[in-house]
């Protein structure tokens, strides 16, 4: 019998030490909001806190988690830090499908609990485990520097181009809300 402390909560499971977190969680805990995205820790979908820690719980024996505290997507709304997060995710609509969201949640958590004003660097740093594949990373920014910076932003949206305007309008009108970062 493994005893873990779960969002606050002591929770007791008879299941073998190699066990994932991750499966621990959805399968026999029955907390669903934690994906299963690659099964080897590259996506991030699977991101809980250990400890106030972002680990990607997929590949975390639960066996290794002995007294420390876990939250988890359903918990992590009862700190302040994951509640602002949480809206800021609400106000600037983030979410498009949402199946990565609730790692890109608790990574940005985390990321804001341990720095409260991060430069775009150390976003970069903190979220480069996090896969979103409708490409939401954009959003994703912004509601971590609503959080950071308390002041809120409008969320962004493709704007509407009129069906009669030609194709060069549309496009240029487009090309206009797309912000370009430097890559290297």
């Amino acid at each position: 019998m493994i005893v873990l402390n779960i969002n606050g909560e002591s929770r007791s499971v008879d299941v073998p030490d190699d066990m994932p977190l991750l499966w621990v969680l959805r399968d026999v805990i029955g907390l669903t909001g934690t994906k299963f995205g690659c099964g080897i820790a590259q996506c991030g979908a699977c991101t809980v806190h250990l400890d106030g820690a972002a680990v990607r719980s997929c590949v975390l024996p639960v066996s290794a988690v002995g007294s420390k505290a876990v939250t988890t997507i359903e918990g992590v709304g009862a700190s302040a830090v994951g509640k602002k997060v949480q809206q800021a995710w609400l106000d600037i609509e983030v979410v498009q499908c949402g199946y990565c969201q609730s790692g890109q949640i608790m990574s940005a958590t985390a990321l804001l609990a341990a720095t409260p004003e991060p430069s775009d660097a150390e976003i970069d740093v903190a979220m480069s485990g996090n896969i979103c594949r409708c490409g939401t990373y954009v959003r994703i920014r912004e509601a971590i520097k609503q959080v950071a910076t308390g002041q809120k932003v409008a969320p962004q949206t493709i704007p509407n181009v009129a069906p009669t305007a030609s194709p060069a309008a549309a496009a240029a009108a487009l090309l206009s809300f797309v912000r370009v970062e430097d890559v290297a």
